[in-house]
């Protein structure tokens, strides 16, 4: 006999997994709706895991984000911004060595799998600052973090360049067996929300509501704004994670030494960073950096397309006070 219990959790989990995407950008692997957001089926397992067993410190830092949005560079930026002290000497920092992922790795990679108590009790030794990244919408985080002191970081990218970049990744890091998806293809699923942890505007919208909520606890950062002036946003975080730099260290030229450290270019030709493969995809380093330029959907976007995207913007931002600089 089954219990009520194991009735409603059967249902839960029915509910969580209802529906399938047929068609979808080229990966090896399927989109599900979970808890109302796209899935990727690989992290699924992982989601639960992270949900049911991950306990946050006070001390935690996530940086959230949707793909494609600059994730590794807020990353990079965090992770040096958190520790400038404890890694002082930018001569043999470990972003020189190490790819910003396996710094800050994905809570969806971390509890992938079969997750064991000894894999948990690890991360539960790791030193403070625990600094992790996720792409988890905000309403799907465990409990312990929206609850707990822990900090959140959030970088938000207008979605026309995210579009463009999202539309370009998928295409490199696709099976050889599947073709590449045409842009007008691609184009009407981004339209739809249709995109791993989709759709991009709730997404954004989860966190920006929880940054203005709750001031303190979670900071919105554009990607726009970090590219135009990387020094205020830089010095901003570290006021946010309460590790602001003194005078005699931005006098030492700290913050320029992190934001060139951090820089796309930087990494991009970082050895580290040129060959290797990182993630429960294992995709390859290199993939991960582009151009890194703001502005770049312009010379892809028909004149049609502008206007697609520009209503949806419109309809689904409508009343937030979220908005981008140089859209439509």
């Amino acid at each position: 006999m089954i219990s009520i219990a194991s009735k409603e959790e059967n249902a839960k989990e029915k509910s969580n997994l209802s529906l399938y995407t047929d068609k979808t950008w080229p990966s090896h692997y399927h989109l599900q709706l979970f808890q109302n957001f796209w899935c990727p089926s690989i992290h699924v397992e992982a989601l639960e895991n992270f949900q049911k067993h991950f306990q946050a410190k006070e001390s935690d830092v996530i940086v959230a984000s949707f793909p494609k949005s600059g994730t590794i560079w807020l990353k990079a930026l965090t992770f040096a911004i958190v520790n400038h002290q404890r890694f002082s000497s930018l001569e043999n920092h470990p972003l020189l060595t190490s790819n910003p992922h396996e710094l800050v790795p994905f809570l969806e990679s971390v509890f992938g799998g079969n997750i064991q108590d000894h894999q948990i009790q690890l991360l539960d030794s790791k030193p403070d600052p625990r600094i992790f990244g996720t792409h988890t919408p905000f309403p799907s985080l465990p409990e312990s973090i929206k609850e707990s002191n822990c900090k959140i970081i959030y970088i938000c990218r207008n979605p026309y360049d995210n579009f463009v970049s999202a539309w370009v990744y998928f295409n490199k890091i696709k099976p050889e067996s599947l073709p590449a998806i045409p842009m007008d293809e691609a184009f009407e699923l981004y339209c739809k929300g249709i995109l791993d942890y989709g759709p991009w505007w709730s997404h954004m919208l989860g966190y920006w509501k929880e940054s203005i909520a709750k001031p303190n606890k979670v900071l919105f950062v554009k990607y726009d704004d970090l590219t135009e002036d990387a020094n205020f946003h830089v010095k901003r975080i570290a006021d946010f994670f309460g590790c602001s730099f003194t005078e005699e260290e931005e006098n030492n030229g700290i913050v320029e030494n992190i934001i060139q450290l951090c820089s796309f270019k930087k990494m991009k030709d970082l050895e580290v960073n040129k060959s290797g493969k990182v993630g429960i995809a294992a995709v390859d380093k290199k993939n991960f950096f582009r151009k890194g330029e703001t502005g770049d959907w312009v010379n892809h976007f028909s004149p049609s397309m502008i206007e697609k995207l520009s209503k949806i913007v419109e309809e689904k931002l409508q009343g937030s006070g979220l908005s981008f600089k140089n859209c439509p």
